[in-house]
Formats: structure tokens, C-alpha cells, sequence
């Protein structure tokens, strides 16, 4: 099958996704429409991507399968003979029934994808040893401020030094308060304007807070390096409601 093929294939899936949804969800009202990283998002990932020229990309959370999708697009159109797609979903089948992975596998891309239905706590650390390289991660699993955290730290370590981590939801503060760590201490730089004509929200769906995009993307630092532990500097914000006691 030539490159066009497979892209038309990939294509027609993702369309029909978003046209008709998915064949099945969970028994939670618009859970599609809320989970799923939307269409826009979806394509500005892909166009990052493939400006990246990614061979090998990790991807935490899987659900319905638009990210993913978009990921696989990127792979085949920059083309690499060993592309390749690490998909960590521990619920996958537990709580989404298989309908990603089998999306996935309709638009042919179980060929160059794997998924790994563990926690991402405990998959990271493996491909770790298992010495993974990737030219970049994206990150939409769990939203605990701890685990995101966890993510970030083992996703460091298997980017390549100048690579792109992009997380989903940075609108919630426990996803902006992790990568806050990693930009302020260990020179991560946000990449201007990757998501600037995505979706957008309030940070923590507070009306009277900044609206900022869906999607963060930041670039690792080349070359990678450790700081020393006495230029900890602190990551976290007051909240607004201390700063509206102080007013």
C-alpha cells in the first residue's frame, strides 16, 4: 500500500469519528465530546509533529483514539522506515471497551503502533530501560497533579535533548502546576503559538480566570541537564482566592 493509501485511510477514519462519533461510549453524557482531543487540536498536533519529523512518539492515554489517530497521520507522512507509536491506556478495555485501539487498527495503524495497558507509572520507567528514544510524547492520562508529574519526569528522560512533550488540558491546574515545575527548574521553553488557533478554555473553569489554549507544547533543553538542588525554584502560584483575601 503506497503512502497515499495509508494517508487516506487514516484520514477516513478520522473523519467518520468526527462526523459520527464513536461506535460506542462510555455511560456518561457527551463523554465523547468531552474526552476526545477535538478536531482543530487534533490537526495542529498532527502539523507539529510532522514539522518535528517524528520517527518515534509515546503517548499517555489513549480513550476514544482522536489524538492517536492524529499521531499515526504524523508517522506516516513523515514516513520513517521504523516509525513507530507507544500508546499507555491501563483502561482502555476496562472502561472504553477497545474502541480506540480498534480505531487504530481500522486505519491500519496497529502496524506501526503498540498499546501497553498498564499505568503509565509503571510503563514509562520500562521504556526507560528498555532505552527508548522519541522524538516526542503526548500527555493525556491521568490529571492527578502527582501522576502527571510522574509522567513528566520519566517522559524527560525518553525525549530526546530539543524534543516537544505536549499535554492535553492545560487549561486544569494540576496539569499547568506539574509542567510549571519542569519550565521553571529544568529549562523547559513552551513552543509559541502551537496551539494558538485551537480550542481554548478558563483556567480552572473560573470565569474570571486567563483563557488559555486546550494544548501546551514545550521543547526540552539540548543538552539536558541537572540542576543543582540549591536553585529549587518555586513553582507554585498563590490562589486566587488568597489574593483576593490580601486585596
Amino acid at each position: 500500500m503506497t503512502t497515499d493509501h495509508r494517508l487516506e485511510r487514516i484520514r477516513a477514519v478520522r473523519r467518520e469519528l468526527a462526523r459520527e462519533g464513536p461506535p460506542r461510549t462510555r455511560d456518561r453524557d457527551r463523554d465523547f465530546e468531552i474526552v476526545a482531543l477535538p478536531g482543530r487540536d487534533c490537526d495542529l498536533l498532527r502539523d507539529l509533529l510532522i514539522r518535528e519529523g517524528v520517527r518515534t512518539v509515546v503517548e499517555v492515554g489513549l480513550a476514544y483514539g482522536s489524538s492517536a489517530l492524529a499521531i499515526g497521520e504524523a508517522l506516516v507522512t513523515v514516513g520513517s522506515p521504523h516509525a513507530r507509536h507507544v500508546v499507555i491506556d491501563p483502561y482502555q478495555q476496562e472502561a472504553f471497551a477497545g474502541v480506540g485501539w480498534d480505531l487504530l487498527r481500522s486505519a491500519g495503524l496497529d502496524s506501526i503502533a503498540g498499546l501497553v495497558a498498564e499505568p503509565s507509572s509503571s510503563a514509562l520507567p520500562r521504556l526507560v530501560e528498555e532505552g527508548v528514544v522519541a522524538e516526542a510524547a503526548f500527555v493525556d492520562g491521568s490529571h492527578r497533579f502527582h501522576e502527571v508529574f510522574v509522567d513528566l519526569y520519566y517522559l524527560r528522560k525518553i525525549v530526546r535533548p530539543g524534543g516537544l512533550i505536549v499535554l492535553d488540558d492545560d487549561w486544569t491546574p494540576s496539569v499547568r502546576s506539574a509542567v510549571r515545575y519542569y519550565e521553571r527548574n529544568l529549562g523547559w521553553s513552551v513552543v509559541p503559538g502551537a496551539f494558538a488557533d485551537g480550542t481554548s478554555r478558563a483556567v480552572g473553569d473560573d470565569l474570571a480566570a486567563e483563557v488559555v489554549p486546550r494544548c501546551r507544547a514545550v521543547r526540552l533543553p539540548a543538552p539536558s541537564f541537572e540542576p543543582p538542588f540549591e536553585d529549587f525554584r518555586s513553582f507554585a502560584e498563590p490562589d486566587r482566592g488568597s489574593q483576593r483575601a490580601r486585596s
